[in-house]
């Protein structure tokens, strides 16, 4: 038994709408549409900062940590310390001698040239050689 694509077709197109459902063009569909737009204007009205305000915000949060420009810092007090030098191989960073006060413990590898940085204090170690 072979069903006719046409007849098939209009079947479908035949069957009522859910009552629930609104087409395009009616009433119903407009409002909910217009909540929609004003629901997102409202929307982009408040989280659509303009930049004048954003550069305003940015130079007044950033002037008040550049208030004295004497003071060093933490990045040129860390690279004074010179590298300090350890036997063996690997060495166990904990950032200050009170566990306290210093950071997880890093063990880093020496076996490099360069001087090895903690990732979380940036001391830096190297290998002190005997030869």
């Amino acid at each position: 038994m072979e069903l006719k694509k046409s007849n098939s077709f209009k079947l479908f197109t035949e069957l009522p709408s859910p009552p629930h459902s609104a087409p395009n063009g009616s009433p119903m569909a407009a409002i909910v549409r217009k909540q929609a737009l004003k629901t997102l204007d409202s929307f982009r009205a408040i989280s659509a900062p303009t930049s004048r305000s954003l550069s305003g915000l940015v130079s007044a949060h950033t002037s008040k940590w550049m208030q004295d420009t004497s003071k060093k810092s933490p990045m040129e007090l860390i690279n004074e310390v010179p590298p300090i030098k350890v036997e063996g191989r690997i060495v166990a960073c904990e950032g200050d001698t009170n566990p306290a006060l210093g950071h997880p413990i890093e063990f880093i590898c020496l076996d490099l040239k360069d001087p090895a940085i903690c990732k979380y204090c940036g001391l830096r170690y190297v290998q002190n050689h005997h030869h």
